[in-house]
């Protein structure tokens, strides 16, 4: 899952790149993409964008009810993609998630970008974070955050319940206290 800014400044396809996982996912009677989904409250998700487009499977896009109706109308036209609408002036994320539990989805990774990231810890949503800290600094008033949005008063607690190096950096993998 992503949210529309990391759609309109990344352009990714959220599919999965190994040959060998394809398979593995089509051999487990899985398609070989899962289910891709994009926040974006306002339908502004650009038809050529490559996460409707590149790789087989399906796409949701979840838009609110203020999104105009010409392009939700666009984005229902496409071949896999599927709109839902929930929340009045933002996608209800809650709703979100009852709407993909109910679908048989046990497990969403979120490649958000900071304000999705935020959006969904300040409801309550999140149960893992995996991060990667690597051999590069990125950094200054315009450099991305994990998380953005309006912040926290008291901070998400974590517990690190995993890490592992990859390359030049590690993955660290946090549960969430609650």
């Amino acid at each position: 899952m992503v949210g529309i800014g990391t759609v309109l400044s990344d352009d990714p396809s959220l599919t999965v790149k190994s040959e060998e996982r394809r398979k593995k996912r089509v051999s487990s009677g899985l398609p070989e993409n899962p289910l891709r989904v994009v926040v974006d409250s306002f339908a502004r998700t650009p038809t050529n964008a490559e996460i409707l487009r590149k790789g087989e499977g399906k796409r949701l896009v979840a838009v609110s009810t203020r999104a105009p109706s010409h392009r939700v109308e666009e984005l229902k036209g496409l071949r896999d993609v599927e709109v839902v609408v929930t929340g009045d002036s933002r996608v209800d994320l809650r709703k979100l998630m009852e709407i993909l539990w109910d679908r048989g989805i046990r497990r969403l990774m979120v490649e958000g970008g900071g304000t999705l990231n935020w959006s969904l810890f300040y409801e309550g949503l999140v149960d893992e974070y995996i991060t990667y800290v690597g051999n590069v600094i990125i950094g200054g008033e315009k450099a991305p955050t994990p998380v953005d949005g309006e912040g926290f008063v008291k901070g998400i607690s974590l517990e690190l319940i995993g890490s592992e190096r990859l390359g030049e950096g590690v993955i660290l993998r946090w549960r969430v206290m609650r």
